[in-house]
């Protein structure tokens, strides 16, 4: 098994904007105030085609499928929450909790992957859950140890256990489960998603430790880590908020590693941090300042990585 792919899926956005859907349990998205939405889009636009031209100048093989105007899909950009793709060719489709991005999944998605040499086996398909008012928002929520077969996961209202639990039975990993906190005026509310407060690289997991205020909780995923010989790379709640733990390692040319981040997000980390990571892979960041601001979400939430195996 393998932990990182060198093969990307994005989703370039053509009406990107604060989605009102999401705003309610995502402290992160930011209302930019006097900017018009075709600005929002245009400067969304430019990001995103920065960023791809960036991966692709290290050897990140990244398919890109254009969004459609209808029906209205503003966080489009954010693949990786309804589509999750595997080594033994296996799909899965997952419940969202916004009505308006579960119009995001697209069937035509998984046609252009098999045009492109891709095998898919097998769709499983959770959406149905959506019925129930009972959400797991994939690699968002899932952070999944593919070599060690375990699924790190901070429950939340788009996070069920249940649903969580019922992924683990079916894809055979374990799961680690936790609550993570933000401070949101006076109070602490769940972060909305496992991979804005952690990132689990080959060799070393990067997590906002902080934010899991149960301390039984946070020995076990300390526990879960060092038992797979990660290095654990400590954040602070102030790093999250700037997108410090929405990182993810990709392979680029000649099977060099890169770990893929936002300027914003490299701008917060230490020193210290830096080095760290530099001991295991290269870091690649662009800058992605509207995106994090209005989406809430950041370089990681905007590849779906493709594990898929070749015909």
């Amino acid at each position: 098994m393998q932990q990182i792919t060198n093969t990307i899926l994005m989703i370039r956005p053509v009406s990107f904007r604060m989605n009102e859907q999401t705003a309610v349990n995502n402290y992160y998205q930011k209302v930019l105030d006097g900017i018009l939405p075709s600005t929002v889009q245009a400067k969304a636009l430019q990001e995103f085609d920065a960023f791809v031209e960036k991966l692709r100048a290290v050897g990140v093989h990244v398919i890109v499928i254009e969004d459609t105007k209808e029906p209205d899909t503003p966080d489009s950009i954010f693949p990786n929450n309804w589509i999750s793709f595997h080594q033994n060719g296996t799909v899965a489709l997952y419940p969202m909790f916004a009505e308006n991005r579960r119009n995001e999944r697209r069937e035509d998605v998984l046609d252009i992957l098999e045009e492109k040499g891709f095998e898919i086996k097998n769709v499983v398909d959770y959406s149905s859950a959506e019925e129930e008012g009972v959400f797991l928002e994939g690699t968002g929520s899932l952070l999944l140890d593919r070599v060690n077969k375990k699924a790190y996961c901070a429950l939340s209202p788009r996070a069920d256990e249940d649903l969580v639990i019922e992924f683990c039975e079916d894809f055979e990993y374990t799961p680690v489960l936790f609550t993570s906190y933000q401070t949101v005026g006076e109070e602490r509310k769940a972060i909305y998603h496992t991979n804005v407060m952690m990132c689990l690289a080959e060799n070393f997991a990067v997590v906002c430790l902080n934010s899991i205020d149960d301390k039984k909780e946070r020995k076990q995923l300390i526990k879960e880590l060092k038992e797979d010989g990660k290095e654990i790379i400590a954040i602070s709640e102030a790093q999250v908020n700037n997108f410090a733990g929405n990182m993810l390692q990709v392979l680029g040319a000649n099977n060099e590693r890169f770990i893929v981040m936002s300027a914003a997000a490299e701008q917060s980390l230490t020193p210290v941090q830096k080095t760290i990571i530099e001991r295991h892979c290269k870091i690649l960041s662009s800058s992605l300042d509207t995106i994090e601001a209005c989406g809430g979400g950041s370089a990681r939430c905007m590849m779906a990585e493709v594990f898929l195996p070749k015909v």
